[in-house]
Parts: structure tokens; sequence; C-alpha cells
């Protein structure tokens, strides 16, 4: 069995779809590697283009790679992704929230 006769034909991976891909993903990691090595930016600022290029990077990785989109066929692995983004977040915000709430309430023991 082919991987054509899998692939729906308007959403068939192509070579110049892996080609974008990989352009915009060795785009998108230039620019943060030029922010850090050549001290562009703030460290706050260069923080803030990190975690933009990241997720962009994220996108262009499902899209271009993964196939990910919101056609019909691939709804429900999207879906599922972002459920999983979500729950990802929960998590980590959760931690983050107790161990700030840990440190503050240790901070309080000392005055």
């Amino acid at each position: 069995m082919s991987h054509s006769t899998d692939a729906t034909p308007g959403h068939a991976p192509t070579a110049r779809g892996y080609l974008i891909g990989f352009v915009l993903a060795l785009v998108l990691t230039l620019i943060p590697f030029g922010v850090v090595a050549f001290g562009l930016l703030s460290q706050g600022m260069a923080l803030i283009v990190i975690a933009i290029a990241a997720i962009l990077q994220l996108a262009v990785h499902l899209r271009f790679f993964l196939h990910l989109d919101m056609s019909t066929e691939q709804r429900w692995n999207t879906i599922s992704i972002l459920f999983s983004l979500l729950i990802m977040v929960v998590m980590v915000g959760g931690t983050m929230w107790l161990f700030y709430s840990l440190y503050v309430r240790h901070m309080m023991v000392g005055h």
C-alpha cells in the first residue's frame, strides 16, 4: 500500500510543502539565534521574541510536517492536540502558581 492511496488528493504531502516548512522553520530558528548571539534586544525582549518564535515554529511543524489542519479528515487530530495543549497549560500554570504561593508563604515566615 502506498501513501498516495491513503491521502486525500487535496491534502497530500508534497515536496513543495516540506520545503516551505523547512524554510519557515529555519527562519524561525535563525531569528532567536541572531537576537541572542548578537545581543540585538534587551533580555526581556529577547525572551519574548524567543517565545513567539517557538510558538510559531510549533505551528509550522504541526501544519507542514504533521499535516494537521481543520479539514474534515484532520479535525479530530487537531482537536486532540489543542486539548493536549490546554491540559499542558493548566498543568504548567498550576505548578507555577503552586510554587509561587509556597515561595510567598515561606517569605512571610521569616518576617
